[in-house]
């Protein structure tokens, strides 16, 4: 590892100051799960890292507001997010689905704003935060915006925040009567990277579907909705039959990448059998499988 400058800036307004958006030798690190990966490995060299273990606290706090919506600190590290009763009572797939993602001391350490500023498609947290309609607050130096988690990201490992923007808050909406799951298939152990991840919300009134979500990480390179598959199910019946189509659209649209996980054709049918599967374990009661 190269040597370099770590500064730890005492407020987001400094450490804004200190992201110069000519400079890319100069970055942001969070928890560092990633980064520190990156740069031992020579992939990232590094002039000066701002870091932001200093911010004030209420950038790590879990907040539940009156209308049934959770706000969480960008620098909230995963596993708060994992034990939060908030989180659990508004979006219950979130904390399931932590206890396979990567492993608890990854947890301790991780924040949610560092997970999505990173840009990684194959995290788990990216695809269920856009099903469940999440949004990010960006600070810039001229003020602050909302985006949302499924116009985060750009491509493979971009986003579309700026070199001196920063995540401050993620905000989940109340759910209402939507259900969500999370299938999550691994060519190794249950916590290892996906080589596919399916999200799925899905709103259902009496026998027909209201609305649909669908969402597939990992086999593409960046997390994204399959808007085919989601008319594939809009006022249909909730049943198999409903379920078979919208994976067999959500095959068609998505484009997979090949990589040591597998190859282009083999993630687009594990993507067509598990949208079905996850829309299944949905409306059974929500949660995650693998």
């Amino acid at each position: 590892m190269t040597p370099f400058e770590l500064l730890e800036p005492g407020s987001l307004a400094e450490a804004i100051k200190l992201l110069d958006p000519e400079d890319s030798d100069v970055r942001p690190i969070a928890g560092g799960t990633a980064l520190m990966l990156m740069m031992k490995a020579g992939v990232f060299r590094p002039r000066c890292l701002v870091s932001l273990r200093k911010l004030p606290p209420e950038l790590s706090r879990i907040s539940a507001g009156s209308g049934g919506e959770v706000a969480i600190g960008a620098m909230c590290p995963l596993s708060r997010v994992e034990r939060s009763a908030d989180v659990a009572r508004v979006a219950p797939v979130i904390p399931r689905a932590m206890l396979r993602l990567s492993n608890v001391r990854v947890r301790n350490v991780a924040t949610v704003g560092g997970c999505l500023a990173h840009g990684d498609p194959h995290m788990d947290l990216p695809p269920i935060l856009i099903a469940l309609g999440a949004q990010v607050s960006a600070v810039h130096p001229k003020g602050e915006r909302r985006i949302a988690v499924e116009d985060l990201f750009a491509g493979y490992f971009e986003t579309i925040l700026q070199k001196n923007e920063l995540i401050s808050e993620l905000r989940i909406p109340p759910q209402g009567g939507a259900r969500t799951a999370y299938c999550k298939v691994t060519t190794g152990s249950a916590e290892d990277w996906p080589a596919v991840g399916v999200a799925v919300s899905v709103e259902q009134e009496g026998s027909v579907l209201k609305s649909a979500r669908v969402v597939v990480s990992a086999a593409t390179e960046k997390a994204m909705r399959l808007k085919g598959a989601e008319q594939a199910l809009a006022g249909g019946a909730a049943d198999d039959q409903a379920f078979k189509r919208a994976g067999d659209a959500a095959a068609d649209e998505v484009e997979c990448i090949s990589d040591v996980r597998g190859s282009a054709p083999y993630k687009r049918e594990l993507v067509r059998v598990f949208v079905r599967r996850a829309l299944r374990q949905a409306l059974d009661g929500g949660g995650v499988v693998h």
